[in-house]
């Protein structure tokens, strides 16, 4: 299931047609039901709440109004860069790259 946070693909009528990010997630009144505030990457951005089932997060298909709906998850891509070094990369760095240098900062 999708969390706070998290970026959906929503596919309407089985075609993908907009990223959203869950803004926020809470029970509604109805048993195993949730309303969910998605904030719809469009220009201008928009603020929509949905009442979904926990599976309809998750992304099942479901319907609006019956038109066929569906959220998928989009996966997060750490870029390569951003990866801490663990001791073992940094030493290897250190023995086959240049020394580093350390420029003080001075005020003019």
């Amino acid at each position: 299931m999708a969390l706070e946070g998290d970026v959906v693909l929503i596919y309407h009528q089985e075609r993908p047609t907009v990223f959203g990010r869950i803004e926020h997630i809470e029970p509604d009144v109805k048993k195993d039901w949730y309303q969910v505030t998605l904030l719809l990457l469009t220009i201008p951005t928009q603020a929509v709440t949905w009442i979904l089932r926990g599976s309809y997060i998750g992304g099942e298909g479901f319907t609006m109004g019956g038109v066929p709906m569906r959220l998928e998850a989009v996966k997060r891509i750490t870029p390569r860069n951003d990866k801490p070094a663990t001791g073992q990369q940094h030493e290897e760095k250190k023995a086959h790259g240049k020394p580093a240098t350390v420029i003080p900062f001075k005020k003019p």
